[in-house]
């Protein structure tokens, strides 16, 4: 019977191979990442939200609904995804955690990242826009002149931007439509504008014409190509045209499930919302101890909304011109979203906890001929795409990767083996999510240390329960353990 299985498993496997090989010797990538994006979109059961172009995207894909990052903060998140490595050092969950990785690494080193394992395979690779930390791939600081420092210098062969009338590219991540941008204003600005413009007077737009002419010119290489595509929205500002605020009506837009400190929570497992109230010209303040109003948590919610559906359009120009130069049926595209965000829940703007807000964002990946639109609800991780992009393009790497490919979860075949666990790291915890439980335990002072939600019955992480069920908490830390790194026991933990 084990022999007839592996045999059958076999015939599977090869299958598989044959039917992702047959419309090109190599599939081509699409890899697009969305900043700050939780899963509030239509392919996600949030009806209200307008996102039909990753929506169509799904109608053909795999939506992954459990998908959740190692890391609450891009440039973290993104180092992780792209090598393929939970966080082992306190420079491991910084934005800077590229950098610090690379410093004094040969180039002959293992790859970088999987763009430069493709590279590496006689792939052609092409980054635009916000794809690690910095938001055109180079290292520079805020306020400096872009420099010519990549932060990926093994990964491209062309790393491209267009920071249109905003100068450099952090200026254009906080642009404005006048060409000005928070940094430069020193916070004094709204967290949200809403103008009469079209989709290319904020930067998202001009992304995406970018990616379509680069498109068009992949499209006559006799080469295979990885094309990454990273979009700002909805990342603070919520800036967007006009057009896209006016699909919702403010007053059916739903506020957050649940807006209050959790119970058994210290507040040092949250935050004030630093990042949200540094634009300071906002109408309101967010802190733990006082909640915004209804009234601007609805304003704010219909900004983020606005970008959602920006940013939707601007995806769906790049899929459109996908299909029209006949690259549909030989390209693998992913939508990722680099974590999630808190839209006023537990009393946050902005990520940076170990919470289901912060941690889940959107995966869908459609592999032509191969994949058909179902929704996975089995666990996943960040990590699982890089070995997941490998294996399907069959790109040899020597790099081991702390993720499991996602292949068999792509075929839907029923794997009873697969374990339904990600791990995530930040604010001196790690936290470990299962199929019905977040377990988070705290390398800090403040108490209580150890927290244990219940999603089955408590899907909004009203209540820590970990001081009423010892027994699960002791009967979770085994698995618990294998996500402990030691991150906070090495140097500078």
């Amino acid at each position: 019977m084990i022999k007839r299985g592996i045999l059958f498993f076999l015939g599977i496997w090869s299958t598989f191979l044959v039917t992702a090989q047959s419309s090109s010797n190599k599939w081509n990538v699409l890899f697009i990442a969305v900043d700050d994006l939780r899963p509030e979109l239509g392919c996600y059961g949030n009806k209200y939200v307008y996102s039909p172009n990753i929506d169509a995207l799904a109608s053909g894909g795999v939506v992954f609904m459990n998908h959740y990052v190692t890391v609450p903060t891009c440039g973290a998140s993104r180092a992780s995804i792209l090598t393929g490595k939970l966080p082992r050092t306190v420079q491991d969950l910084s934005n800077e955690a590229m950098e610090h990785k690379l410093k004094g690494v040969p180039s002959d080193f293992n790859p970088e990242t999987f763009v430069h394992a493709f590279r590496l395979n006689g792939y052609y690779t092409v980054g635009i826009g916000k794809i690690s930390h910095a938001p055109d791939g180079y290292i520079y600081k805020y306020q400096e002149p872009k420099s010519n420092r990549l932060e990926l210098p093994q990964s491209w062969d062309e790393m491209l931007f267009n920071a249109g009338k905003w100068g450099t590219g952090w200026n254009a991540f906080f642009g404005y439509t006048d060409g000005t941008n928070r940094n430069a204003l020193n916070g004094e600005v709204k967290p949200y504008e809403a103008a009469h413009v079209s989709d290319d007077a904020y930067p998202d737009g001009l992304t995406a014409a970018l990616a379509v002419q680069k498109l068009q010119e992949l499209a006559s290489r006799n080469q295979p190509f990885f094309l990454a595509v990273g979009f700002f929205k909805p990342h603070l500002p919520f800036n967007a045209p006009k057009k896209y605020w006016d699909l919702y009506e403010e007053e059916q837009i739903p506020l957050a499930p649940f807006s209050d400190i959790p119970e058994g929570v210290n507040e040092a497992s949250l935050h004030n919302s630093a990042e949200f109230n540094g634009y300071k010209k906002g109408e309101e303040k967010a802190s733990l101890r006082q909640a915004v109003s209804d009234a601007y948590a609805l304003k704010l919610r219909h900004a983020y909304l606005a970008g959602v559906s920006y940013v939707d359009a601007q995806i769906g120009k790049v899929l459109d011109a996908l299909k029209k130069l006949h690259l549909e049926e030989n390209t693998i595209v992913i939508v990722w979203g680099d974590h999630g965000w808190h839209l006023g829940d537990q009393r946050v703007w902005g990520k940076h906890t170990l919470s289901e807000w912060s941690l889940r964002s959107p995966l869908i990946i459609k592999v032509p001929s191969v994949t058909k639109a179902y929704s996975c609800k089995k666990i996943v991780s960040s990590v699982d795409i890089y070995p997941t992009l490998t294996e399907l393009c069959d790109v040899k790497v020597k790099h081991q990767s702390d993720g499991r490919s996602l292949i068999p979860l792509l075929k839907n075949l029923k794997d009873k083996n697969w374990e339904n666990v990600a791990y995530s790291y930040f604010r001196r915890g790690i936290s470990m999510r299962t199929e019905r439980y977040r377990l988070t335990k705290y390398f800090r002072t403040e108490t209580p240390t150890v927290e244990l939600f219940d999603y089955d019955s408590d899907p909004f992480e009203r209540k820590n329960m970990a001081a009423e069920h010892p027994e699960i908490v002791e009967r979770l830390t085994k698995l618990w353990e294998k996500g402990n790194t030691g991150i906070w026991k090495a140097k500078g933990g």
